[in-house]
């Protein structure tokens, strides 16, 4: 009769700690892959507020070019969303800012735009008054005017502005649904 003797193996106890090892392993691993799609889904998500912030900026833009008159542009117009001033301590994060803002419809996605246009000047009126002090990019000698579009873009080309352009710049924020929040701006030159 064969006499049995003890196992003395340690393969037990080491395939338990690379058990252990691969199960906090994986756990890390689904963790990580899991906050990646969360990242890339407030990404998209970043991006397509943005997309609707632009439906404020093009509104704001299109009433600065279609405004009837210029000397409208000389005060506030509550209805188009225009202000005529916009003192240099005033941000975005201040709520004077946004009075005279217009709210557009929601769209399809449930955002909520909102856009305010403020005239770079201190004081309403005309650019040129004595105490009015305007963000305006200066006129070029020698020029005949505006030019045709891509024209610009030669290199013996006239310049464009036969006066002072004035600095107005659109601002557009948007609420998403989900509680997201994204301001976008864009500053445009008109003259007077």
């Amino acid at each position: 009769m064969k006499q049995l003797r003890y196992q003395r193996g340690i393969a037990l106890p080491i395939m338990l700690i690379m058990l252990a090892v691969m199960m906090v392993s994986s756990i890390y691993l689904l963790k990580s892959s899991t906050s990646s799609t969360l990242t890339t889904s407030n990404l998209a998500y970043e991006a397509a507020l943005t997309k609707a912030a632009d439906a404020g900026l093009h509104a704001g833009f299109t009433y600065l070019r279609t405004v009837p008159n210029k000397n409208l542009l000389l005060a506030d117009q509550a209805a188009a969303g225009y202000v005529a001033t916009l003192p240099p301590n005033w941000a975005v994060s201040n709520p004077n800012f946004w009075l005279g803002a217009v709210t557009l419809p929601p769209d399809t996605d449930g955002n909520r735009v909102q856009y305010v246009i403020h005239r770079m000047c201190n004081l309403p009126g005309a650019y040129d008054e004595n105490n009015n002090r305007c963000q305006l990019t200066a006129p070029r000698p020698g020029t005949t005017g505006p030019r045709a579009l891509g024209e610009t873009l030669k290199v013996d080309a006239s310049n464009l502005a036969v006066a002072a352009q004035i600095h107005y710049v659109v601002t557009a924020r948007v609420f998403g649904p989900r509680g997201g929040n994204v301001v976008t701006q864009a500053v445009i030159m008109k003259g007077p």
